[in-house]
């Protein structure tokens, strides 16, 4: 991966507010991580290790405490941009009320121009749609919730 290509993460990482990205081809890894207040991020790579300096991300207020309701999150597994659709003019793979399989398709994540199918991995009714279409999405973060049947 080139200078120019870390650059252009980084850049998409401070306007999405995004804190972690980890991305693994076949010969090398990269890794790159934003703290609140912490020390600078580390990049590192099998080819080469570097250290780059970010600004820290905003403050933002503690999350409401979260209340066991035995319904599982659909979580993200990469950062990208969520896309309920496969096109602008398709219906949404799920809404609230679909049924679901762990093989369904739940929606897609751009990362890096490619279009990545997320599937559901649970079986059970979604009950909520957490992302809005087009917004970025991190790691880990939750996409839909869903009660299981």
């Amino acid at each position: 991966m080139e200078l120019k290509d870390i650059k252009a993460i980084i850049d998409l990482m401070k306007k999405n507010s995004i804190t972690e990205f980890e991305l693994e081809e076949k010969d090398s890894r990269l890794r790159l991580k934003r703290g609140l207040n912490g020390p600078a991020p580390v990049v590192q790579s099998e080819e080469a290790t570097a250290i780059m300096a970010m600004p820290a991300a905003p403050v933002v207020a503690a999350p409401a405490p979260v209340v066991n309701t035995g319904e599982t999150d659909i979580k993200s597994p990469m950062i990208g941009t969520f896309y309920r659709s496969p096109s602008p003019e398709a219906v949404s793979y799920v809404e609230i009320g679909t049924e679901v399989n762990p093989d369904s398709v739940v929606c897609i994540i751009e990362a890096m121009k490619v279009m990545n199918e997320i599937k559901a991995e649970v079986k059970g009714v979604v009950t909520q749609m957490l992302v809005e279409n087009g917004k970025p999405v991190e790691f880990g973060q939750p996409l839909f919730r869903v009660r299981p049947n």
